[in-house]
């Protein structure tokens, strides 16, 4: 009798939507993700547009991220409390009524920056407790803990399909119909993920009753993220590479208009051409069978993707720069997603909010100090020179990084099934 032919690439890849649950996540956040990244772009224009300041997109970008900063410790905790489900739908809804402000206020054409800044730190906020609700609830919508790694890598593969398809939309709309119709859009992409919550079939979360104080809980969390050497070395990579490396897109208007010499159509292409690189990673990370060796995947990754940022800065030609977004899109999607496949696997089930905030700190939190720094250092020395800086401090801390490696390793195989 044959022996059973191996699975399909396709099916190897896409295992996780098997699960029903997973499936209706997996297209109703596809289609808001879309809608999020035509806002991204469409902001960041339109602030650089009524601006010219490269600091003011620093700004922008630290007070859209600074909340999650600085209430993702405290959500973690009441994320590990609350039903992740109902806490989901809700900063969704909130993200849609977000998204409709921004949208009658550019089209009346009564949009000033001072309101820009307060709609962009209320997304924030709203953020730190979606983040941490979504990434812990992944575990909640798959059926066999064997398809987790592969839910994570198709989450990525979402995110950065939706960066690859928003930006290009977000040019054409821009160019066609100013950015309040892409706020617009955005705002109606909402219904989709609201819809796919809401049809979900899920087993309650047994939760114990709880004896200890929201503070004592945020302390234990943050005790153990300390004390898990490993963990503590994943968190610490993915907040230097966020500090010194992920402020590179805030910069993009500035790349798009100045260096590069185009308008708003290219800035779709220069954030597309990351997309196309991220989803390119998240596909190959999919396809991948098993976490075993994913620590290597991680250095290899935040290696290609400090060295893209090096070389982006550097370039002045156009055809030179889209290749160079492509590695650095894969490089930073594969970290990320990496370094969340390893904590998911590392931590204990009654502290996953709680770690997961602190990922969601380390990764969206460390971000709103870099973009400031970054709008600030290039208002004084140019975008190109402040992400080539940020590339060589990305590349320092990888090599920081491969002493804690070997540790990272064999904490993974410890939990892992024998072969």
């Amino acid at each position: 009798m044959p022996a059973p032919s191996p699975p399909s690439a396709a099916r190897a890849v896409g295992r996780a939507l098997r699960h029903r649950n997973y499936r209706l996540f997996f297209i109703g956040q596809g289609t808001s993700l879309v809608g999020t990244w035509i806002t991204r772009v469409a902001l960041s224009w339109l602030v650089y547009r009524l601006t010219r300041s490269e600091a003011m997109l620093g700004v922008v970008g630290f007070a859209g991220q600074i909340p999650t900063f600085v209430v993702a410790p405290l959500a973690g905790v009441l994320v590990d409390r609350w039903n992740r489900h109902r806490v989901l739908v809700v900063t969704q809804a909130l993200s849609l009524v977000q998204s409709a402000a921004l949208a009658v206020l550019a089209l009346t054409d009564r949009i000033t920056v001072a309101q820009v800044l307060a709609l962009a730190a209320f997304q924030g906020l709203i953020n730190a407790f979606d983040t941490p609700a979504r990434q812990a609830m992944v575990v909640e919508l798959i059926d066999d803990r064997a398809d987790l790694s592969n839910a994570i890598a198709l989450n990525s593969t979402m995110v950065n399909g939706a960066r690859l398809v928003g930006p290009s939309i977000a040019g054409a709309l821009i160019a066609a119909v100013g950015e309040g119709w892409c706020f617009t859009v955005d705002a109606i992409s909402y219904v989709a993920v609201i819809a796919s919550l809401l049809a979900m079939r899920l087993v309650p979360r047994p939760r114990p009753p709880r004896t200890t104080r929201v503070w004592a809980e945020l302390r234990a969390g943050f005790g153990y993220a300390r004390a898990f050497a490993p963990i503590r070395a994943l968190l610490l990579l993915l907040a230097m590479v966020s500090l010194t490396g992920v402020p590179y897109m805030v910069l993009m208007p500035v790349f798009a208009s100045d260096v590069l010499d185009g308008q708003a159509h290219l800035l779709g292409i220069l954030t597309g051409a990351v997309g196309l690189g991220a989803v390119t990673g998240a596909l190959w990370l999919a396809a991948r069978p098993t976490v075993r060796g994913l620590d290597r995947v991680l250095v290899g990754a935040a290696t290609v993707f400090a060295l893209g940022l090096i070389g982006f800065g550097l370039s002045r030609w156009l055809w030179l720069s889209l290749p160079l977004l492509v590695a650095t899109g894969a490089g930073m999607m594969m970290t990320m997603a990496a370094t969340n496949t390893l904590v998911q696997t590392l931590v204990d089930e009654d502290k996953r909010g709680r770690v997961m905030s602190f990922y969601t700190m380390a990764f969206f939190g460390m971000a709103p100090f870099g973009a400031l720094a970054g709008g600030a250092a290039a208002a004084r020395i140019g975008a190109p020179a402040t992400v080539a800086i940020g590339g060589a401090l990305t590349l320092a801390a990888v090599a920081l990084f491969l002493r804690a490696r070997p540790g990272v390793a064999a904490a993974v195989a410890a939990r892992l099934p024998r072969a």
